[in-house]
C-alpha cells in the first residue's frame, strides 16, 4: 500500500528534474530544484515507514535542513551578482 506512495514522488521527482533541466529562467530552476529536494525528504521518510529504521528520518530533518540553507543561498548570491553586475555597468 505504501509502495504506491514512493513511485509516484519517483514520478514527481522526475517530473522536477525535467524542470531544473528545461527550466526558461534561472529562479525556476531554482525552484525546481528546491521542489526535488523536498520530495526526496518525503521519499526518505516513506523508506523510513517501509522499512522501520527510524535512523532514515533524522537524515531527511538534515537534508531538509541542507536544501533550505542551500537554496537561500544561491538566491543570495545570484542577487548580489546581479547587483554587482548592474553596477559595474554604471
Amino acid at each position: 500500500m505504501y509502495i504506491i506512495p514512493a513511485v509516484i514522488l519517483l514520478i514527481v521527482m522526475g517530473i522536477a528534474l525535467c524542470r531544473a533541466f528545461m527550466g526558461p529562467t534561472l529562479y525556476d530552476r531554482i525552484l525546481a530544484v528546491n521542489t526535488f529536494g523536498t520530495k526526496t525528504v518525503l521519499f526518505i521518510a516513506v523508506i523510513d515507514f517501509l522499512s522501520g529504521r527510524p535512523a532514515f528520518l533524522d537524515i531527511a530533518i538534515v537534508y531538509a535542513l541542507i536544501n533550505f540553507i542551500s537554496v537561500i543561498g544561491i538566491l543570495r548570491f545570484f542577487e548580489y551578482s546581479s547587483k554587482t553586475a548592474l553596477e559595474e555597468e554604471n
